[in-house]
């Protein structure tokens, strides 16, 4: 089937699904949509929340922690009979009063269980003690239970019996010098207008609580949820959050996002979300924690009051229409934009794939397949110029490297493995032609004794003037080489035994000659035979390395010619 056919029947495919489906994706886009929305939302009304409460709080936490640290109520509260001190400590008691917020504020002492108090309307003017703390009275246990903890700073909510008030209290040690705790101090805040400004903000489908640490409501709009003095309540007995929520699995949730942010530590700003249900509806709770005062703070959003899902009927509409547009519209325009070019481009692909980069012509319309077409042609050109760009500097390298591995790196001259590949094809020639070839082998006299007494630089440099005299003394079509060491072989061709005796000779009186002019004089052994068609390479070899032993034996510095009949002709000088 072609690609033609199946994009049309494709197109008339989705306009029927489109069709069926619209109702389903409206639902399920729509669902989403607003759940996406929730969590966002969730997040940033979590933070708002948070933020407002930590604004009206981080005030009169701050100056409740100036309080506790005055010096004047310090030394007080380790000397709390002395007059003159307290008369200090109350008078510094009341200018904290005027600074707080509700114009209130609360000293405990641990030495004596002395309780001071004045509120806004200055009621307790001059008689600011209020009572005695008592151990056994189950509505002094808070102030025993922080002291007995030691936590440096507290939030409570809680109802004072004796002085017939209930607020949310800022607790704030006081201690001396040495860090011994001498009493406590804070203000308290009103909770009606608390809650009426921080939590019940008035606003449908919205609904905020705080909790402390280990769950137990501490604000929330219905009082009756409020767990007032959990300091002193034992876990079990305190109303904690999972009791807005009937379905076990919801309660489970919440508490589990609680530990959640609990295990993060003081990672301010974290929110953790998820959906639960409260009164039948269902609601998305955002849960942040503030460590900052040690509390949780949970906002739940009734997401259907706050978007409905009738808000995005018009959404669904607009989908709609344009997928039936659209579909319309890619039928006309499927045919000339994009089929017909990129069955061009598919033709041109099978060529390169091929090897040829000798392309047809390509359609190239004003949108992307046009543009892939024009990067195609355009790749097919370069990949062709560096194809043919590479091959080049293959060869070129490998010829490089062949005749790297055929040079003597020392000398510049073939090493034996070029000379073993030259001298099979002599040979190879010699049986075509059925001529023949000479072969000279020679070494440099006392070698090893020059190396011992002159050093291996000396001898290497030796054997460089040796190399240069040695192509000075054949023919430019000749083939010189160094064997090994101090040894050399030169092949010979075109050649006689006659032109072979001429150029051995003429090479040892070179070297001899020119390496005086050095002044440290050189002489060489030279042997040569003259090979025939038919003759071996080891047969070649073996000959002339006789003729050059015996050049050696004969006293060295001469030159001998073998022959296949072993007679040698042998020449001194």
């Amino acid at each position: 089937m072609s690609l033609k056919t199946r994009i049309l029947g494709l197109a008339a495919s989705l306009i029927i699904v489109a069709s069926l489906a619209s109702w389903l994706a409206y639902r399920e886009l729509s669902e989403s949509i607003i759940e996406r929305w929730g969590q966002q939302v969730a997040e940033i009304q979590v933070r708002y929340d948070s933020a407002r409460l930590l604004q009206s709080l981080e005030r009169e936490i701050g100056l409740a922690k100036q309080m506790a640290s005055s010096s004047a109520l310090t030394n007080w509260a380790a000397n709390p009979d002395d007059a003159a001190l307290e008369s200090e400590a109350i008078r510094q008691m009341e200018s904290f009063r005027s600074n707080f917020r509700d114009n209130n504020y609360f000293v405990a002492l641990v030495e004596n269980g002395h309780y001071y108090y004045n509120n806004e309307e200055n009621e307790y003017a001059d008689s600011q003690f209020r009572y005695v703390l008592d151990k056994e009275k189950p509505d002094d246990a808070w102030f025993f239970q922080l002291i007995e903890e030691g936590r440096d700073f507290h939030l409570n909510v809680n109802p004072d019996t004796e002085l017939g008030v209930t607020k949310l209290w800022i607790d704030v040690l006081m201690r001396d010098e040495t860090g011994e705790i001498v009493g406590m101090v804070g203000t308290g805040l009103s909770l009606d207008a608390f809650l009426q400004d921080i939590v019940d903000i008035g606003q449908e489908g919205i609904t905020t609580l705080f909790v402390d640490y280990n769950g137990a409501i501490q604000l929330y709009r219905d009082r009756n949820y409020i767990d007032f003095a959990s300091i002193i309540k034992p876990e079990g007995q305190k109303n904690t959050v999972d009791l807005l929520f009937e379905d076990p699995q919801d309660k489970q949730q919440i508490l589990g996002m609680l530990q959640l942010l609990k295990k993060r530590g003081d990672q301010a700003g974290q929110v953790e979300s998820g959906f639960v249900t409260v009164d039948g509806r269902k609601h998305l709770a955002g849960v942040a924690f503030l460590p900052a005062i040690g509390w949780f703070e949970i906002t739940l959003l009734d997401l259907n009051t706050l978007l409905p899902q009738s808000f995005l009927w018009p959404l669904a509409a607009v989908f709609l229409v344009t997928l039936l547009v659209s579909l319309l519209l890619f039928h006309f325009i499927i045919q000339s934009r994009i089929l017909k070019p990129i069955m061009s481009l598919e033709h041109a692909v099978e060529k390169v794939r091929e090897g040829s980069f000798d392309l047809p012509r390509l359609e190239k319309p004003d949108n992307e397949v046009g543009w892939l077409a024009d990067h195609f042609e355009k790749m097919a050109q370069k990949l062709g110029q560096s194809t043919r760009e590479l091959e080049a500097k293959v060869a070129q390298r490998t010829d490089e490297l062949n005749r790297l591995a055929r040079i003597d790196p020392l000398t510049g001259l073939k090493n034996r493995r070029g000379l073993d590949e030259v001298l099979e094809e002599e040979i190879q020639r010699a049986r075509r032609q059925d001529s023949g070839f000479g072969v000279i082998w020679l070494d440099i006299d006392h070698f090893k004794t020059i190396n011992d007494s002159l050093g291996h630089q000396a001898g290497d440099q030796i054997l460089c003037r040796v190399a240069l005299w040695l192509k000075a003394g054949v023919r430019p079509y000749d083939h010189p080489g160094r064997w090994g060491g101090d040894e050399f072989v030169v092949l010979l061709s075109p050649c006689d035994p006659g032109t072979l005796e001429q150029i051995a000779r003429r090479i040892r009186e070179l070297v001899e000659q020119e390496s005086r002019k050095t002044g440290a004089a050189v002489t060489v052994s030279v042997g040569g035979f003259f090979a025939r068609p038919g003759d071996t390479s080891d047969t070649i070899l073996r000959h002339a390395d006789r003729a050059l032993y015996r050049a050696k034996a004969g006293g060295r510095n001469q030159v001998c010619i073998d022959t296949l009949d072993d007679e040698t002709a042998l020449s001194e000088d």
